[in-house]
């Protein structure tokens, strides 16, 4: 049987729409079906290979593959994330394994003989930098103005949703590698910008967007309004915020239901038990979850004095951003949503009682710019102990000096080398391009890491490589009721006994992970055509179940005359079955695995 000419790289890459999606192009659909065939080791060193967080992904991150998972139009797409954190749960920093499985991953580690890299800010960008210089070979140090790594993953993300001893593990791994870290290091106050250039050959600022945005309202300065990035680094650095009773939280983002669902347990954690002496202790952290196991979180919450916690929102429910399983999630827990209401201003004298806010006319303009419009007469007062805002972010470069910025006050960079005006600083994540996801960060780290060690070693940096067709003979996949099997509900704890900070979600077991792993179309194998076999016969179009293989008549379709025909097969609606190959009489459609060679 002949084999098809190889497509280019931009084909395959529009044909696995997941992989394309991943801002590190994990092969999703590799992890997955190795999952489903009970390959769990393999699985995991698919996951990990293209990046050093997989632990912490299979839990927190946002999931655009799933988004773009092909198996989203005809049902509902492949639960990517969880079935990540299944194999994690057996071969990552969190399993029996250890790190033994998450260094396997890598290889060897060259020794540090290449020129010297100085990485600014200790998150999930730099350390994702840190992590590829290293094993590039090359010293690398990373300051963090933190006493701990780990950024906002840490500081930001909720312990409910991702533990902290599991952080640490995975930053563990990448120290592990050689790297030198230096914290409490504050550039501009501990150490000058200058200093670090004449240490390093090259810098990489990764320092965040930590410092929240303020909402310059009438009240704005009263006691009980607060930031919700300032409230969440204080809570997850183990201290005490009064809320009060009624808690009113505005936005609409992830990060403005993050602090309404932190704010009913941090209630509930602290009236009953003591602060910690030292939360950066493990020991510490298992007495604290150990101390609330028995509580139920919505009785304790108003035992502490938490009434009522609401959010407000400028958007619709269809145009909110935060995630839907954030506000399905949300909602279970008591929290209440309202949607289309803006703030106008802070009502109290000395401290904050009140939100009063208006309606929402429209959030965005005729070209879809953020751009919100009120409808008068329609204020209304939101009682409130305490105003938690969670509007917007921003990064602190008053460090950066003469660096150039951009309009929205970050570091201005390259948008393919993350080159900065500096020839030997390169900036990422969200210092460069605001408050993104996780995995973007982790992304822009190692692009930053790829550019950095090619200036320094004289390398070119390459994008794309050559694409290898291999023939899939024999294809089948009668035996799996694949198309048929269900989303596989993701297992957490139910809403009446979630306790302090314990952990949501609980992780599919065995049996659910391989049904779920069984429900990816495989998009990485590809029907394809050899036309001068094709007899027009028809009987692929008859036996498709989705019916996505059509003969229409070439003229109408633009690829030749009334005379002619053309068969056309619609890739997003093919579920991979095989059953078209298997019955073409010639032989002139075959099952094809392409993939792409990454060292050419």
């Amino acid at each position: 049987m002949p084999v098809p000419e190889a497509p280019d790289a931009n084909w395959l890459w529009a044909n696995e729409p997941c992989r394309a999606a991943c801002p590190v192009h994990t092969d999703a659909g590799a992890y997955v079906t190795a999952i489903a065939e009970g390959r769990y080791e393999d699985a995991y060193l698919i996951a990990r290979a293209p990046n050093p967080f997989p632990s912490v992904c299979g839990r927190v991150c946002a999931a655009p593959c799933e988004r773009a998972c092909r198996r989203g139009s005809l049902d509902a797409p492949v639960s990517i994330r969880a079935l990540k954190r299944f194999v994690t749960e057996r071969y990552g920093v969190e399993s029996f394994a250890a790190n033994a499985t998450w260094h396997d991953a890598h290889g060897e580690v060259p020794a540090a003989t290449g020129e010297s890299v100085g990485i600014i800010g200790g998150g999930p960008a730099g350390l994702a930098a840190a992590c590829d210089l290293r094993l590039a070979g090359h010293p690398v140090t990373v300051y963090e103005a933190q006493e701990q790594l780990g950024g906002m993953m840490v500081l930001g993300i909720p312990e409910y949703r991702l533990p902290r001893a599991l952080i640490a593990r995975e930053i563990e791994a990448i120290v592990e590698l050689g790297v030198e870290v230096v914290t409490g290091a504050r550039v501009g106050e501990t150490v000058t910008l200058d200093e670090l250039l004449a240490r390093h050959q090259a810098l990489f600022l990764a320092v965040g967007t930590g410092v929240a945005r303020d909402l310059d309202l009438p009240g704005h300065d009263l006691d009980g309004v607060m930031r919700a990035v300032e409230y969440l680094l204080n809570v997850n650095q183990g201290f005490k915020v009064e809320l009060g009773e009624k808690v009113v939280v505005v936005g609409g983002g992830n990060v403005a239901f993050d602090a309404a669902r932190t704010a009913l347990r941090a209630a509930a954690m602290h009236e009953h038990q003591p602060e910690p002496a030292n939360l950066g202790s493990d020991a510490n952290e298992d007495a604290r979850r150990a101390m609330t196991t028995t509580l139920d979180v919505a009785r304790s919450a108003r035992r502490a004095g938490v009434l009522d916690v609401t959010v407000i929102a400028l958007e619709s429910g269809d145009e909110i951003p935060a995630d839907p399983e954030e506000i399905e999630e949300a909602e279970s827990e008591g929290i209440k949503i309202v949607f289309r209401r803006g703030p106008q201003r802070f009502v109290g004298t000395d401290r904050v009682t009140g939100l009063e806010t208006i309606a929402v006319a429209s959030v965005f303009d005729a070209q879809g710019r953020f751009a919100p419009t009120f409808t008068p007469n329609t204020e209304e007062v939101v009682p409130a102990d305490t105003v938690i805002l969670a509007v917007g972010q921003q990064a602190d470069v008053s460090f950066a000096g003469d660096l150039e910025h951009t309009r929205a006050g970050g570091i201005q960079v390259d948008p393919t080398t993350l080159r900065t005006s500096h020839p030997k600083i390169w900036a990422g994540g969200d210092v460069a391009k605001g408050p993104r996801n996780l995995i973007d960060a982790i992304a822009d780290g190692r692009r930053a890491a790829a550019s950095i060690h090619a200036e320094l070693a004289g390398v070119p940096v390459t994008d794309h490589h050559e694409v290898r067709v291999e023939l899939r003979v024999g294809f089948r996949r009668l035996d799996s009721d694949y198309d048929a099997i269900d989303r596989q509900p993701i297992p957490a704890t139910p809403t009446d006994r979630r306790v302090g900070f314990g952990e949501v979600e609980t992780g599919y077991d065995e049996r659910a992970a391989r049904l779920e792993g069984l429900r990816c179309l495989r998009c990485f194998d590809n029907i394809m055509l050899s036309p001068e076999l094709c007899i027009l016969c028809g009987l692929c179009v008859d036996v498709c179940p989705p019916g996505c293989i059509t003969i229409v008549r070439a003229d109408r379709n633009g690829f030749g005359t009334e005379h002619q025909s053309a068969l056309l097969l619609d890739e997003d609606l093919c579920i991979r079955c095989g059953l078209c190959v298997n019955r073409c009489p010639p032989g002139a459609l075959s099952m094809v695995h392409a993939k792409e060679l990454i060292d050419g």
